[in-house]
């Protein structure tokens, strides 16, 4: 189980890097994780809904879920 855990974090975590890289331009620059992923007040989530940023975090967060269920896949079937 704890082998599975490991597992689960190591890969969610491949899978919001993997997601940056790939969902995280505009244009021919990344845009600041601080930028994605930092609160702000309401104008600002209209500013960022605008411009993409809403749609670049949540295709970062698919990518991050889909990194923890392979890990989950992976960890149950080493356990068998």
């Amino acid at each position: 189980m704890k082998k599975t855990i490991i597992l689960i974090l190591v890969f969610s975590i491949l899978g919001l890097l993997i997601g940056y890289l790939i969902f995280g331009k505009i244009g021919d620059e990344y845009v600041s994780i601080k930028t994605i992923f930092g609160s702000t007040s309401k104008f600002g989530t209209f500013l960022k809904d605008i411009s993409g940023i809403a749609k670049i975090k949540q295709n970062i967060l698919i990518s991050g879920g889909v990194g923890a269920l392979l890990g989950l896949i992976i960890g149950i079937r080493k356990s068998k």
